[in-house]
């Protein structure tokens, strides 16, 4: 059974913030929003998560392995370093959406994301290291059969892009609705899926149920493990063995 822990990672006051005293110049909130990610995920990777940009001013991050001081720590960073300050909820649950849901709700109950008296709050109950198993995190890692030849070669970019995005939404409310998976781009043709105990059906659901929406083929490593790190590496050295031998599914488990 996974354990996951979820930190919902919410900038304050953000969207006033944006337009006072008057709306800032669209370039520059794109670059802190881009800087902002680049630095938590910096900092929650050297810690073995992984951080998901979703809106940017929302972030998702699986942080099994980092506990309150850590996130403190992170608060305090930004705070040093960037115009804006971060808010953080963080709960753990069987399944990423269960752990999610806990983790937003200790922030909503704290106030609105666009109440200024709202500030760097964090809440939550990380994972105690004796608590923690070889089994808390499941990851996936799916990416697009022959993308290159299909669709980087074969189309302009942004055609490219279209077909890619719309696998990601497909495969996206599949995961989300079916199985309690959390499911994110990140770049390229790939998409990681933070995901509660499954089994190899349910990866090969997912994978016809985006060939039947969406008429694209996408194949799946599955990985597990004691933090996102461990998980995902794992996962991508079974994707790496699924395009060396034609398979649909490889879990790594089944492998070693």
């Amino acid at each position: 059974m996974t354990n996951t822990q979820v930190s919902l990672l919410q900038i304050d006051n953000y969207g006033p913030w944006t337009v006072t005293p008057e709306p800032r110049r669209e370039a520059d909130l794109q670059t802190l929003q881009s800087r902002l990610y680049a630095d938590v995920s910096q900092f929650v990777g050297a810690r073995d998560g992984y951080v998901f940009f979703t809106r940017f001013d929302n972030m998702i991050a699986v942080t099994n392995g980092l506990d309150i001081a850590d996130h403190r720590l992170l608060q305090e960073s930004v705070a040093n370093r960037y115009p804006v300050t971060l808010s953080l909820g963080v709960a753990t649950g069987t399944t990423p959406v269960l752990a999610l849901e806990d983790a937003t709700e200790l922030l909503q109950d704290a106030g609105s994301a666009q109440d200024d008296s709202r500030r760097e709050i964090l809440g939550g109950r990380p994972i105690e290291a004796q608590h923690a198993t070889a089994d808390d995190v499941q990851i996936a890692h799916f990416d697009v059969v022959d993308a290159t030849s299909e669709y980087t070669d074969a189309l302009n970019a942004y055609d490219s892009f279209v077909e890619i995005e719309q696998t990601y939404a497909a495969l996206m409310s599949h995961m989300r609705s079916r199985h309690d998976s959390l499911s994110f781009f990140v770049g390229g043709d790939n998409i990681i899926a933070v995901c509660p105990s499954l089994d190899r059906g349910a990866y090969s659901e997912a994978i016809d149920h985006v060939e039947t929406s969406v008429d694209v083929d996408v194949r799946v490593g599955v990985g597990r493990g004691e933090s996102a790190h461990a998980a995902g590496m794992d996962a991508k050295h079974a994707l790496e063995r699924c395009r060396a031998d034609g398979h649909r599914v490889d879990l790594a488990w089944e492998s070693t």
